[in-house]
C-alpha cells in the first residue's frame, strides 16, 4: 500500500488539520505496517497557483512549449504522477473562510486536467483516477458539519468525484478555536472517528 499525504495548511507547523492527517496515516500506518508513505506539505514545499502563465503553458502543445513552459507542466507533471501512484490519499485540509485554503486549492489545480485525470465524453466528464481510498481530514475553527456553511465537503465530494475518486471518507474536528475544552473534545471526537473508519 501507498499512502499519500497532503498537507494543507498554510502553517508548516502547528496546523489542527495536519494533526487530523497525522492520526489518520498513523492508524493507516498501524493497521498495514509495510505500507509506504510519501507526504507532500504545501506550506514548506507550495505549489504555484494557476495563473496566465500557467494556463498557457497547459494550453499550448507540449512539442511547441518553450522550456519555461514545460518546466511548468512539469510541475504539474509530478503531482498527477504522485497522485496515480498512491493507492490511499489522506488530505488535511484546513478551512479558511468557509472555504479550502489556498493550498489545497493549487493542488487540485495542478491535479485535475482533461486527459490525464479526467476526460469529457458525451455523457458528461468520467473520473481516470478511480480505485482510492481517500482520507479527508477537516479542521474548523466554529462548528460547520451538517450545516449550510459547510461549503467544504460538497466542494471536495465534487472534484474529487469529478477524478473517479468516490470512496471519500471525512473525519472532522470542529470547534478548535472556541477553548482549549473544546479542542480536546475535538480530537477525542477524531480519534473515535478515526477508529470507525480504520477498524
Amino acid at each position: 500500500m501507498n499512502i499519500l499525504q497532503i498537507n494543507g495548511s498554510a502553517r508548516a507547523n502547528g496546523a489542527n488539520s495536519t494533526r487530523v492527517a497525522d492520526a489518520i496515516t498513523a492508524r493507516l500506518k498501524a493497521r498495514h505496517p509495510d505500507a509506504t508513505v510519501e507526504l507532500r506539505d504545501l506550506a514548506r514545499d507550495p505549489h504555484p497557483m494557476l495563473d496566465e502563465a500557467a494556463l498557457g503553458a497547459l494550453f499550448t502543445p507540449a512539442d511547441q512549449r518553450t522550456p519555461e513552459q514545460a518546466a511548468r507542466v512539469a510541475l504539474d507533471d509530478a503531482l498527477i504522477a504522485q497522485l496515480k501512484r498512491a493507492d490511499v490519499i489522506v488530505l488535511g485540509v484546513p478551512m479558511y473562510n468557509f472555504g479550502v485554503s489556498v493550498q489545497t486549492k493549487s493542488w487540485i489545480d495542478a491535479i485535475a486536467r482533461a486527459g490525464q485525470t479526467f476526460r469529457y465524453t458525451a455523457n458528461g466528464p468520467e473520473g481516470l483516477v478511480t480505485g482510492k481510498k481517500v482520507y479527508v481530514g477537516l479542521a474548523r475553527g466554529g462548528i460547520y458539519r451538517d450545516t449550510p456553511h459547510d461549503a467544504q465537503v460538497p466542494y471536495l465530494k465534487g472534484v474529487l468525484g469529478l477524478l473517479g475518486m468516490t470512496d471519500v471518507e471525512f473525519i472532522y474536528a470542529e470547534g478548535v478555536n472556541m477553548g482549549p475544552e473544546r479542542v480536546q473534545a475535538a480530537f477525542d471526537a477524531v480519534e473515535a472517528q478515526i477508529a470507525e473508519a480504520i477498524a
